[in-house]
């Protein structure tokens, strides 16, 4: 059975770690934000996946995308789901992508389900639509993905309108603890986001494994979406710029085993503080089973003691700048973090098999308010032993990550070794 998924603000990172995890053939993209996965839920690791918003199971694909008529088969359909649900008040929310209708709009088609609904005598709470599309928060704070919840996404796919319920959204609660509450940090070296982290080791990771158990008409919603593996054995996982350890924290919760190293001893300190205080939580999303090892090195030299099965990692981004840099500023900054992710990628060639997968983040500079500036080993990468790993869903160019008024941005670049 197909899911939906709900992409982030930038979906093309999304779709291409989608695709990293489950292949092209697997996707089909039916809207900006929107893409239906042929992946059994119990493959499709939600938890794991940085780029994606909301999991929703597919109800069924309507042949129109008229506004009227999609109302009035939700107003058949609604009342089948209200005899379904436990007894209490129904919380009823509606998301919308790609249809042209205003928030009022939408609100209105939730007040005539509602009203269809208190007809059979049942009470029904309706989200408030401030957007066409609730957020994250709202769908949590709403109570849509409880027992007595449904929040319908309408998904317009040409002529076509995908109807889906909501599974499960991002834990929004649980990013904000593993990046705000973290015990060692330091703004002036940068704060790479747990969900950056994310799309970083899923485009860095091989296909997750083939086996099923269940289907997704069959996962209550909220609950944890089954996987089949908490603890990836014999996989090892190196950040070899670790920082204070973002990556490492991200990659352990999915189950792979860790080894981290920085030049600056005061980072492979945060990296450990921060790691032992994930463990230490009450409920710790760490698996007990996964090892993790971090050790101060220089990364273009330094001959790590263990083989790496793949490598994730945020690079040195060079100086922050707060306005556009001059070109001396920009010239420095380019040939400095060439020179050491270049030698990076040097030193580690002969330290891995082929194949192995490689993400880093590097850094891309806005230079104007249309232009970028990259690091020139990306014209390079084939004589240095390696190749560009393209996506079929995502183009090069989109693969970078940059917040509105950031100069420095994150360009993700993955590699393979021949």
């Amino acid at each position: 059975m197909k899911s939906l998924i709900i992409l982030g603000r930038q979906p093309a990172l999304g779709l291409a770690e989608l695709e990293s995890l489950y292949g092209p053939d697997k996707l089909k993209p039916i809207e900006d934000s929107a893409v239906i996965v042929d992946v059994d839920p119990s493959l499709l690791a939600f938890d794991r996946l940085g780029g994606a918003v909301k999991f929703a199971k597919i109800l069924t694909e309507l042949k129109t995308v008229s506004w009227d008529k999609i109302g009035d088969f939700l107003a058949q359909s609604s009342l089948d789901r209200s005899k379904d649900l436990a007894a209490g008040k129904m919380h009823l929310g509606i998301s919308v992508y790609g249809f042209t209708q205003s928030p009022k709009q939408v609100q209105l088609l939730g007040l005539k389900l509602k009203r269809v609904i208190r007809a059979t005598g049942r009470s029904v709470r309706v989200a408030s639509n401030h957007e066409d599309n609730l957020s994250s928060a709202q769908v949590i704070h709403g109570h849509l993905c409880g027992p007595n919840g449904w929040e319908l996404l309408l998904v317009k796919a040409g002529k076509q309108t995908v109807v889906a319920q909501t599974v499960k959204v991002q834990d929004i609660e649980a990013y904000t603890q593993r990046d705000r509450n973290r015990p060692a940090r330091d703004s002036k070296v940068g704060m790479l986001p747990p969900k950056l982290a994310q799309i970083i080791i899923n485009l860095s990771a091989s296909p997750l494994p083939s086996e099923t158990t269940s289907s997704v008409g069959n996962i209550t919603p909220n609950q944890l979406i089954p996987n089949s593996k908490s603890h990836f054995n014999g996989t090892l996982l190196l950040d070899p710029f670790c920082g204070s350890g973002v990556v490492l924290q991200e990659a352990a919760i999915m189950g792979y085993d860790c080894l981290g190293s920085d030049i600056d001893q005061r980072m492979t300190d945060y990296a450990k503080t921060n790691l032992d205080w994930l463990r230490s939580l009450p409920r710790s999303p760490l698996p007990k089973e996964v090892s993790t090892e971090i050790l101060r090195a220089d990364a273009t030299s330094y001959i790590w003691p263990r083989k790496p099965t793949l490598i994730a990692s945020e690079t040195d981004l060079g100086p922050p700048f707060g306005s556009f840099p001059s070109n001396y500023q920009l010239e420095t900054a380019i040939n400095n973090c060439n020179k050491i992710i270049r030698g990076f990628l040097t030193n580690i060639f002969k330290q891995i098999d082929s194949g192995t997968r490689i993400c880093l983040a590097l850094p891309a500079w806005q230079v104007s308010q249309t232009k970028l500036a990259h690091l020139p080993l990306l014209d390079s990468i084939e004589v240095i032993g390696y190749n560009r790993v393209s996506f079929r869903h995502a183009r090069d160019e989109q693969l970078i990550y940059r917040r509105p008024g950031q100069i420095v941005a994150r360009e993700l670049l993955v590699l393979s070794k021949k």
